[in-house]
């Protein structure tokens, strides 16, 4: 099981948010740690995708359940 080293509620946020309060959160985190990002958007599954390509940050995981989806990051 993966150590997350910070979580990250997004639910009931929209694009672009979830990502911006991602990126904003990963700027206060050490290289190597894990972001967990919790969201309802169904399209943060593809921006997650996206985002983790341009920033070079790695996308650990995704999953969705329930109507959730759960993004991991791994800071750069």
């Amino acid at each position: 099981m993966m150590q997350i080293d910070k979580e990250l509620d997004t639910r009931g946020l929209n694009c672009p948010l979830p990502i911006l309060k991602a990126k904003k959160t990963l700027a206060e985190m050490s290289s190597g740690q894990l972001l967990k990002v919790t969201s309802t958007d169904a399209g943060s599954v593809r921006d997650f995708q996206a985002f983790a390509k341009q920033t070079g940050n790695e996308l650990v995981g995704q999953d969705s359940s329930g109507g959730e989806f759960i993004h991991v990051l791994k800071r750069r």
